[in-house]
């Protein structure tokens, strides 16, 4: 019982626990209509006084979020058109809020990191499944899936359009 204890204690430093930090920021902060920033110190200053609410993120973790949640401040618009163009028959308006959030990150760090794209989608598709609803998981795994498939077919394309001498 104390050694499960102490490893709760220990700062965690996988990309999942980073993920699921930047995705309650996000959340917090479309919410309650706050700064991204504001609510990111926040919610670091929580997380290393010991409110369990968000995962105790070692450092690299913890930057790892912090690179999330600013690329998306910065990439908003293109993620959002993305999104737009991605997701047939709901409007941002009709989906869960939960969900949207979810969708957001990931779509920001499919369409902007070298992240492979199988663990982002896993890790959305889990923190869907813990905080969304019932059919959230299915519906963050659709959306992503069809997201990954295009951003991996159009840079072949255009390779291939190259191969064959086109423009």
């Amino acid at each position: 019982m104390t050694r499960r204890r102490e490893r709760a204690a220990q700062p965690v430093g996988t990309r999942r626990a980073a993920r699921e930090f930047a995705f309650r920021v996000l959340f917090e902060a479309e919410q309650g209509n706050a700064p991204l920033e504001a609510v990111f110190t926040r919610a670091e200053g929580a997380m290393r006084e010991g409110d369990d609410t968000f995962p105790k993120l070692n450092e690299e973790a913890l930057s790892f979020a912090r690179q999330l949640v600013d690329g998306l401040k910065t990439r908003r618009a293109a993620v959002d058109d993305t999104l737009h163009r991605t997701i047939r028959g709901w409007s941002f308006e009709q989906m869960a809020q939960t969900d949207l959030n979810i969708l957001r990150l990931a779509t920001f760090e499919l369409m902007y990191t070298p992240e492979p794209h199988p663990p982002v989608i896993e890790s959305a598709v889990r923190i869907a499944r813990k905080f969304g609803g019932e059919d959230s998981g299915r519906f963050v795994n659709g959306v992503l899936a069809g997201l990954s498939r295009s951003l991996n077919t159009a840079p072949r394309a255009v390779q291939g359009d190259e191969a064959e001498g086109g423009e």
